[in-house]
């Protein structure tokens, strides 16, 4: 702990807002694990949904955003680093920790049920409620800290903790098994493409909704066949044909994902990239026995259950991109373009050719 530096490199998020309240500083303060925690040096942190929606406010419901636009419905403090993927090294513990766990390599379980040497009433999410990865050093107790012994590159690596473990979470939650039929929609992001892997190393037949552009990218993934996302699901694969629905998008066309469900089908969601907002006739609901499974804190053996299948390797990473740390809002440029396949990362400690800074 002695060697380790006052000052760190990181991405501070000011305020709600633009890209403007990203800054990115060399003066932060390198944290200090409490009673429970390690001190995690970071290698790589991947970019997701969370992080956008929260700087802008999204999933505040309130006439003033600031007062319940964080992931569990309370004010942020300001300011925040964010980033919910985390690769690294453990270089610290504090009190109650054994010190052989330094030199692990990890991966943090972003669903926090841990903070600050006490137990949680409602979880929290890592870079959110508490500061994340997008920064040289960041802490977490250490049950949220997962040793991972993998080839991987750290990039790799990063890719997996947020959008794999709420694949996972959905697929557990709506109960997938082997032999079913599962539609993904939003296939090629993060939670999407991650889907359509865990849901076929489940035994599952997938369909994947995407551009045509990203249908190949589909395929190779596991998807037995693939939908354009501009076109109705219905007319492609008829009313009740589908076992479960593993949602990212919700929006306009939301209605017709109960329509190919089978009669005591599942309905899974983590996200509504094409807007929160739908119509839901409920007759289709309660005649067809519909369940629907909302899904954001994870069941207590998702993320492990995660890294049996990274250390197995049963999946495989999907980086489309690597960026260094100071280039976050590049990455977040391309990410809200939607062009590419899987995982957006960024390096923190710049190993990558492609990530030097």
């Amino acid at each position: 702990m002695n060697s380790l530096p006052e000052k760190m490199r990181g991405v501070a998020l000011m305020g709600h807002g633009g890209f403007d309240q990203l800054e990115y500083r060399t003066d932060i303060p390198v944290p200090t694990p409490g009673d429970n925690e390690v001190l995690i040096k970071v290698a790589a942190a991947g970019v997701n949904n969370t992080d956008i929606n929260t700087r802008i406010a999204w999933y505040s419901k309130a006439e003033a955003a600031t007062e319940d636009a964080s992931w569990s419905g309370q004010a942020l403090r300001f300011p925040r680093i964010q980033g919910a993927d985390v690769c690294g090294v453990i270089v610290g513990v504090g009190e109650g920790v054994s010190e052989t766990r330094i030199g692990e390599r990890v991966l943090v379980e972003p669903c926090i049920r841990e903070a600050d040497g006490k137990v949680l009433e409602q979880p929290w999410y890592f870079g959110s409620e508490c500061d994340g990865g997008f920064a040289e050093y960041t802490t977490v107790s250490e049950r949220h800290a997962h040793k991972v012994s993998s080839s991987m590159t750290d990039v790799e690596l990063a890719s997996f903790p947020c959008s794999y473990s709420t694949a996972e979470n959905m697929l557990t939650k709506s109960a997938v098994k082997s032999g079913e039929t599962v539609l993904v929609t939003g296939a090629s992001g993060g939670v999407g493409s991650a889907a359509v892997q865990l849901a076929k190393a489940r035994g599952a037949t997938v369909i994947a909704v995407t551009s045509p552009k990203k249908s190949k990218d589909l395929l190779a993934l596991g998807a037995s066949s693939t939908v354009n996302r501009n076109d109705s699901v219905v007319e492609h694969l008829g009313e009740n044909s589908v076992d479960v629905v593993i949602d990212l998008v919700a929006g306009q066309q939301w209605g017709e994902l109960l329509n190919v469900l089978k009669p005591g089908g599942r309905y899974a969601v983590a996200g509504a990239i094409a807007g929160p907002m739908v119509e839901l006739d409920i007759r289709t609901l309660y005649l067809k026995d519909l369940s629907f499974f909302g899904c954001t804190v994870l069941e207590s053996d998702v993320f492990a259950n995660l890294v049996r299948h990274i250390e197995a390797a049963a999946i495989k990473p999907v980086v489309a991109h690597c960026l260094p740390l100071k280039n976050i809002k590049e990455a977040q440029t391309l990410f809200l373009e939607k062009g590419h396949t899987g995982k957006i990362v960024l390096s923190v400690k710049g190993t990558s050719p492609d990530c030097d800074e």
